[in-house]
């Protein structure tokens, strides 16, 4: 079974991190950085922020305790920003097209779900009305 909404969370906390360090990163280890990084690095920078803030967010809803699954986004949105500004190098400035989608998208789940922590029951007359329907 797959958590859609931490997966989310956790693409937008690495892509939006990797944005957010991209310019600095790159300006230090003598890689190039595509125009938008260069001309306008304030709309990188708050696409990233925006994105780590909403990932933040929801982290925090689901529980922002180490063990819990914020802690978990954390972690994995951490350690996908190294890995996508390290090693993809100058393949990281893709990011400044999934980390508003990913961001949107998380939105989007969030919202249609409300609450992260809310769970469903199935009231017991359930069973009795499906055995009548079928």
């Amino acid at each position: 079974m797959l958590d859609m909404p931490a997966l989310l969370a956790i693409a937008a906390l690495g892509w939006g991190l990797s944005l957010c360090s991209y310019r600095f990163v790159a300006s230090r280890r003598g890689w190039p950085v595509g125009a938008l990084h260069a001309d306008l690095p304030a709309v990188p920078m708050i696409v990233g922020l925006f994105s780590v803030f909403v990932a933040l967010a929801f982290a925090s809803a689901r529980g922002g305790g180490v063990m819990d699954v914020g802690g978990t986004i954390m972690l994995f949105g951490l350690l996908l920003a190294l890995f996508w500004t390290g090693f993809l190098r100058v393949g990281s400035q893709v990011s400044i097209i999934l980390a508003p989608i990913a961001t949107a998208l998380l939105i989007f789940v969030w919202q249609a779900t409300g609450n992260p922590d809310v769970r469903v029951d199935v009231p017991e007359t359930a069973p009795s009305l499906i055995s009548h329907i079928g």
